[in-house]
């Protein structure tokens, strides 16, 4: 038997363990997928799992908001993927050591390929928010050649600014200088954006009814909007940005292709996307 399983907070209707359960089957393994719901300031719960992987309790573990970051420090070592980005959404333990792996990126990537209607004709990103998510967002841009800008709160700012120091040195000026999240910052900035993603939970269940798009700031023409939350499955900000006529891509791809990757990571078998994709859809 396979125990695996999710760390993060909260955790409410979570895809999780439908689209791990369809990857099971599909490749033939007994296995089960648990969710752990750990507040962002319950440390001693955080590193009671991970020394479930160490005794092999667990043979692996998502990491999801907020703990993409504050589970490093209880590791032994990264990958290179996850050194280079700073964060983690994969463990798995190796020559019994605890390691930490990122898929977000690769997979945010490979669906934001699949997600745009024709391509770019310019390589132009804005980035909302600076946390694990967003630092997966940002590394994936910048290695496929996009110019990223970050737009966050003014609470967020440190932390944008400890993004950009630790990315800015092999992306040289498309990395450009974090802008706060408001419609007087963001204004002179948005016509030549061709893709804006947000990273920020805004949004997310339960709550629904906010969006991080500042009021009163025009969409960009012709960009494609990207949400990396995926419940609800059509958020207030994809709302607004289909309102202005733009293309839209809810995180959904993105959550079975990490998802995919990570479980190849723990199992060595690569499941079917179709058959994680139709358990996403199931009612």
């Amino acid at each position: 038997m396979i125990r695996l399983g999710l760390i993060g907070y909260p955790l409410s209707h979570s895809l999780s363990p439908r689209l791990h359960a369809a990857a099971f089957a599909a490749v033939g393994l007994d296995g089960e997928y648990h969710l752990y719901p750990v507040a962002p300031d319950d440390n001693a719960g955080l590193a009671q799992l991970t020394t479930r992987i160490r005794k092999g309790e667990l043979q692996g573990l998502n990491v999801t908001i907020p703990h993409k970051q504050t589970v490093i420090p209880l590791l032994d070592d990264l990958t290179p993927f996850a050194q280079a980005i700073g964060a983690v959404n994969t463990l798995f333990l190796k020559d019994n050591k605890l390691i930490g792996h990122n898929t977000d990126a690769p997979g945010f990537l490979s669906d934001l390929h699949k997600a745009a209607p024709k391509g770019f004709s310019e390589k132009k990103a804005l980035v909302l928010g600076a946390g694990g998510a967003a630092r997966a967002v940002v590394y994936a841009l910048l290695r496929d050649d996009w110019g990223v800008t970050l737009a966050v709160r003014r609470a967020d700012v440190e932390q944008a600014a400890a993004l950009m120091a630790s990315m800015k040195r092999d992306a040289g000026d498309r990395f450009h200088h974090p802008v706060l999240l408001e419609a007087g910052e963001l204004s002179p900035l948005v016509d030549g954006i061709r893709l804006i993603v947000n990273a920020t939970p805004i949004g997310m269940f339960p709550v629904v009814g906010n969006s991080p798009w500042p009021d009163g700031l025009l969409f960009p023409r012709c960009a494609v909007v990207y949400d990396l939350v995926y419940n609800p499955r059509e958020t207030m900000f994809i709302q607004q940005a289909r309102a202005a006529g733009l293309h839209t891509a809810s995180g959904i791809g993105m959550l079975v292709e990490q998802a995919s990757l990570s479980f190849e990571t723990w199992t060595g078998r690569v499941p079917p996307r179709d058959g994680m994709f139709a358990a996403v859809e199931e009612k």
